[in-house]
């Protein structure tokens, strides 16, 4: 099996490799806080950086430490700091996570994890494999998104036109954004290290 970014960029061992992985895990839920806040103006949605970074997440940090990031990020967020998209301090914590959204961060999870065993089977060194694996990852950010949305609001409702196509312009352009970066870091990392 392949190592991973993260362990291919500073290598650590013993004490100081628990030390890097909680620097990791803490900037990973900085970096989904940070994102789920910016918002890029795009037809027909707005969009965020949130899935990209999820699926980054997971291809540099491998299946634990990815699956691990996403459930601090959650877990953050659970106990009511403001780190979600569209929440704010008044709205916050599990009631917030339990509503139209929450599909979605299960996703997250799903997605970091799926993308870090892929990364681990060096599927984020090639343009190609890269961008499969985005795309399934983003499959199972918004296949429990758009089934909680169901769930929530009857089936009966226009759910597809809710939470799945509007969204799809800018996880096309996160993918291929995503894609794109992986490669060229890994190159980047064979240079130094050559």
């Amino acid at each position: 099996m392949s190592r991973v970014l993260s362990e291919a960029v500073a290598p650590a061992e013993g004490a100081a490799l628990w030390a890097k992985r909680v620097a990791l895990v803490a900037l990973g839920v900085a970096a989904m806080a940070v994102a789920a806040k910016i918002k890029v103006p795009m037809w027909p949605v707005p969009i965020t950086m949130q899935s990209f970074v999820v699926l980054s997440i997971g291809a540099a940090y491998g299946f634990r430490l990815g699956g691990v990031t996403m459930l601090a990020y959650l877990l953050v967020g659970a106990v009511g700091f403001d780190v979600f998209t569209g929440s704010s301090a008044a709205e916050n914590g599990l009631a917030y996570m339990m509503g139209g959204t929450g599909g979605y961060l299960l996703g997250f999870v799903l997605a970091a994890g799926f993308l870090g065993w892929c990364a681990r089977r060096g599927w984020d060194r090639s343009w190609l494999n890269v961008s499969l694996a985005m795309l399934a990852g983003n499959a199972l950010i918004f296949a429990p998104g758009v089934m909680w949305l169901g769930v929530l609001y009857g089936w009966d409702k226009p759910i597809l036109d809710w939470g799945l196509w509007p969204f799809m312009p800018g996880m096309v352009l996160k993918t291929a954004l995503a894609a794109m970066v992986f490669p060229l870091a890994w190159r980047a990392v064979g240079e130094a290290r050559g």
